[in-house]
């Protein structure tokens, strides 16, 4: 299962864009509502969550999914629940995905240490032991990082060809006419 982690304030096309993509691509995608089954995006769209954080399992994440956004970012970055999900999948291997101000989520966790990672301009600081750099979208280890909503389909294309394949990022890509 791919969890993606709403809170209120998250970036809609930041967190729309993995979750279409990544079912399209056929994998399990749930969204887990933090502290809210309903949160509420960051420009006022509310999104019915999946799940909530006490329906959630430890066991079944294969990968998850941090959209940016503010307050979101803030609201994900205090959850206990982010916290324990973003542990177990460092300590097992799994893949996480963070855009915009949420990889700041990853650095404090300590996750981004040695690798290069990207995020929106001004939280350069926030990934923690990571050597920052400008790409839109990069990849290192099992981390992949983005800048902000205006790549949030080249984000959520990485995520596929990583936890489907390259020929279905292909395939999707050819399909919603993405250059």
């Amino acid at each position: 299962m791919i969890y993606v982690f709403l809170a209120d304030g998250f970036e809609e096309m930041e967190a729309l864009a993995p979750i279409d993509l990544l079912r399209r691509a056929g994998l399990s995608v749930q969204t887990v509502g933090v502290g809210s089954r309903c949160p509420t995006g960051a420009h006022g769209i509310p999104l019915t969550a999946d799940i909530t954080e006490a329906e959630m399992k430890l066991s079944v994440m294969e990968a998850l999914v941090l959209p940016g956004g503010m307050p979101g970012t803030t609201h994900l970055d205090a959850s206990e629940t982010v916290r324990s999900a973003i542990a177990y999948a460092s300590t097992h291997g799994l893949p996480m995905g963070a855009i915009c101000a949420a990889p700041s989520v990853l650095g404090h966790a300590g996750v981004l240490r040695g690798l290069k990672a990207t995020c929106f301009p001004g939280f350069e600081p926030e990934l923690i032991g990571a050597t920052a750099t400008d790409a839109a979208v990069i990849t290192d280890g099992t981390v992949t990082t983005a800048r902000g909503a205006g790549v949030a389909t080249e984000f959520a294309l990485e995520l596929v060809a990583r936890l489907a394949s390259s020929e279905s990022a292909h395939r999707i890509r050819k399909e919603i006419q993405c250059p």
